[in-house]
């Protein structure tokens, strides 16, 4: 072999080393540029039944809810909320590292008409709302109500809540607090007596949502401030937060930071130490009133030589007068 075709050979690993030293890193798993996406089995499915629902492009260990929900079109959402929604039917779903999910789904009755739809919202990690429709065989269908200007409210300004804890909260009583939000309405017709969902959550579990109904009309480009009455279940403590939607959209969060109920806690702890003092007290009382009825059944015993020694005790049936005596006569003898 020519000393050039030797350098070359020589040369070819190194440059081929170089070259994959120098190449972009690719990742194992690109995101899909285009957001999260929604699919099931199938389009149509019977009550009763089940179906497969998958997903891409979530973020990688958000947990999101999945649910059957009626009265809801992929394109306008669900009118209602979750309200619409066979909520104790739903399933959770964790996105794995390339941002898919796949879980199973039963198909139950949702509480409104159809049209229906699979709607996934993200819990933790992400807060996307992706809807896939669905029709479900032997449930009825209704037209969407009249939805004109819902879905265009926006939160113009800070979230807060109003409010503090009382007496009774510290003993336990439910915490409540109430929303003030500002909205403004960046539709082309005016809101009617719009319906807030607010939901309190702790941690990772799915909100409760309540529906509350603010009465007026806010008309386009127009805005008001919106007041909502916010309560947990008693005895609550801990990291909570506050969401509040409309038209299956969410507005605005806010984390609620709530004490510990320290009057409850004081309550037991006074309770652990006054019952076994008041126990341990009934106790004595009963052992002392044992103790004196048996003292009382004992027999007093005779003294013997109660005025010393050489006397003899007075027995209880003859009086010092009349006992015997050795001075005393007898009739023995007497005639």
């Amino acid at each position: 072999m020519r000393p050039a075709a030797r350098a070359r050979t020589a040369l070819a690993p190194l440059l081929a080393a170089l070259v994959l030293v120098l190449l972009p890193a690719v990742p194992a798993h690109p995101a899909p540029a285009d957001g999260p996406a929604v699919a099931v089995s199938r389009d149509r499915a019977p009550k009763g039944g089940e179906i497969t629902v998958s997903g891409t492009g979530w973020k990688a260990g958000a947990l999101l809810m999945v649910l059957l929900c009626g009265q809801g079109t992929p394109e306008k959402g669900v009118a209602g909320g979750t309200n619409s929604c066979a909520n104790t039917d739903g399933r959770a779903a964790t996105v794995d590292p390339r941002g898919a999910f796949s879980v199973k789904l039963p198909v139950a009755a949702p509480p409104r008409p159809c049209p229906c739809v699979v709607h996934v919202s993200g819990v933790t990690g992400q807060q996307d709302v992706v809807d896939a429709a669905l029709a479900v065989d032997g449930h009825p269908t209704a037209p969407l109500p009249d939805a004109a200007g819902d879905g265009r409210l926006a939160v113009l300004t800070a979230v807060r809540l109003d409010g503090s804890d009382g007496i009774l909260t510290w003993f336990g009583a439910p915490p409540a607090r109430t929303l003030v939000l500002t909205v403004g309405n960046l539709g082309t017709a005016p809101v009617r007596d719009p319906v807030f969902l607010v939901g309190t959550a702790r941690g990772v579990l799915a909100p409760r949502d309540e529906e509350h109904q603010w009465r007026g009309t806010i008309k386009p480009g127009q805005k008001a401030q919106i007041e909502l009455d916010v309560e947990l279940a008693a005895g609550a403590h801990g990291d909570h937060r506050v969401s509040v939607s409309h038209g299956g959209k969410l507005l605005a969060e806010q984390p609620w930071k709530v004490g510990r109920p320290w009057g409850v806690v004081l309550f037991w702890a006074l309770l652990g130490v006054v019952v076994p003092a008041a126990l341990f007290r009934i106790g004595m009382v009963l052992v002392d009133r044992a103790g004196g009825r048996n003292r009382d059944s004992v027999p007093v015993p005779v003294p013997v030589d109660a005025d010393g020694p050489g006397t003899t005790a007075v027995l209880p049936w003859f009086l010092p007068d009349s006992a015997p005596s050795e001075n005393s006569p007898t009739t023995k003898g007497q005639p």
